[in-house]
């Protein structure tokens, strides 16, 4: 577990400059998920015909997917967020460097996926109605806006970014595996059991246990959902099937994780994460999404006219 990149090299010199903050590996880690979205995405354009930009694309649904999931995390406790706030501001504004320290290590830490997914979707969304949709058969009489595939660009996006979304999720759990932030699974005697730093493990999780590596499970899982959506999304579904399909598996994956990682059990009879009901709540949106696909049957052609 390798929660900060160790100061040397050029960043030895950044570290003397700015001072005792140090640049967390989860962060270089959702750095490189973003990488692996925006090739994905930009592959998935390239072969649907779509004029968009990628790069810009995954830039904005990472930030809103960040905010959206550090909001989430900190609007679980809102006293202790309080308590947090007023920790960093205690330096007084006569000395801006230190409140900005103080809030990136504040912001480094505690994110939430289901908040993160949320805002990553409803960006997406906005970004799908003003992307201009070419191609034969995208306009029927579900979609009569003048522009073909004006009105229905949102579902669109999801669409086009369900496969970028399942790998780079798969890609961003390693970074929390590396920081040690608690999603660690239960312990274990499997063989490839890992061990966790003494001050991230709780009680009674004895502090030289092996643990379920579970978000590597994750990143397996992941890389299934994603060969799975890039391979379906080879021919021609209808507009909302593959956010149907993508939803419902990431909702199955996150649900079977938990029983094996130390989330607190707080629903029904303390049989269910808090994860676990985002996860169901997924699972059911994409059920809906996909019988609501094959029942309006909006065609995605897979290439434009030329």
């Amino acid at each position: 577990m390798y929660p900060y990149l160790p100061a040397i090299g050029p960043y030895h010199l950044f570290h003397l400059i700015i001072g005792p903050w140090q640049a967390g590996t989860f962060g270089l880690l959702l750095w490189l998920a973003a990488v692996v979205a925006t090739i994905v995405l930009y592959k998935n354009y390239a072969r649907k015909g779509v004029d968009a930009d990628a790069l810009n694309v995954v830039a904005l649904v990472v930030v809103a997917g960040v905010i959206g999931a550090k909001a989430w995390h900190e609007l679980e406790d809102v006293r202790e967020l309080r308590y947090a706030l007023h920790i960093i501001g205690a330096p007084g504004w006569q000395r801006p460097m230190q409140v900005a320290v103080g809030f990136l290590g504040w912001f480094r830490d505690g994110f939430a996926w289901f908040g993160g997914m949320l805002a990553g979707i409803a960006a997406l969304m906005w970004l799908g109605h003003g992307t201009r949709f070419k191609g034969p058969g995208w306009k029927s009489i579900v979609d009569p806006g003048p522009v073909p595939g004006t009105r229905l660009g949102a579902m669109r996006m999801l669409d086009l970014a369900a496969p970028a979304a399942a790998i780079s999720y798969g890609v961003g759990r390693i970074g929390c595996l590396l920081a040690g932030d608690g999603d660690y699974g239960i312990d274990t005697t499997l063989p490839w059991g890992v061990h966790m730093a003494k001050n991230a493990l709780v009680p009674p999780i004895p502090a030289t246990a092996l643990v379920q590596p579970t978000p590597i499970y994750e990143l397996l899982f992941s890389i299934g959902v994603f060969w799975l959506l890039w391979k379906l999304g080879e021919r021609a579904r209808p507009v909302g099937w593959l956010t149907g399909l993508y939803l419902l598996l990431s909702g199955i994956g996150r649900f079977l994780v938990e029983f094996v990682r130390i989330n607190p059990k707080l629903y029904f009879h303390q049989t269910m994460s808090n994860a676990q009901v985002a996860a169901v709540a997924s699972a059911i949106a994409g059920l809906i999404v996909l019988a609501a696909a094959q029942k309006m049957r909006v065609p995605w052609t897979p290439k434009p006219a030329a």
